[in-house]
């Protein structure tokens, strides 16, 4: 398991004083308890106080402590926001961090070797998980009980039952 969890993407600026939009790669309501981010300069991970979170479409507008003008912050724009696992919220039951799904070996029902998770798209109602299989080729599978049948985090491994019409 990763010590981060990436949280957004910072995407532009929002006016002069400093504000970013920010395309969250996580739920929009954990914005809400960030007290601080951790900004990916690519040199380091600098942390950055949260000082004003709002919401813009599909945006988190995010103001930082001591950052003040657009000059300032400017040069972070296309650069990944992270947090500490350890100051990560707690997850419900059957619910999952994306950075652990990816990676992990999935495995038919029977126990045969399906592939490896590539991807995870956020749709409206489910998520859908890339598979990539054996052959190369990559799958669509919903994350939802009837396909997803075990997710083990700590072992990097899941099970699936595949339904007619998704191969």
């Amino acid at each position: 398991m990763n010590e981060f969890l990436k949280v957004g993407v910072i995407t532009n600026t929002h006016g002069l004083k400093g504000e970013v939009k920010v395309y969250p790669t996580t739920d929009l309501d954990r914005f809400e308890y960030l007290e601080y981010v951790l900004l990916d300069t690519g040199k380091e991970k600098k942390r950055l106080e949260v000082s004003q979170v709002r919401y813009f479409k599909n945006l988190v507008l995010m103001k930082f402590k001591g950052i003040n003008d657009i000059n300032e912050i400017e040069r972070y724009k296309g650069h990944d926001l992270w947090i500490a696992r350890a100051d990560a919220q707690e997850l419900q039951e059957g619910e999952y961090y994306i950075g652990d799904l990816i990676g992990m070996s999935v495995f038919l029902e029977d126990g045969s070797e399906f592939g490896i998770v590539k991807d995870v798209m956020e749709t409206g109602a489910n998520d859908v998980y890339v598979i990539r299989t054996r052959e190369g080729k990559e799958i669509l599978i919903p994350a939802i009980a009837d396909c997803i049948l075990d997710v083990d985090v700590e072992n990097e491994r899941m099970k699936i039952h595949l339904l007619k019409g998704l191969m």
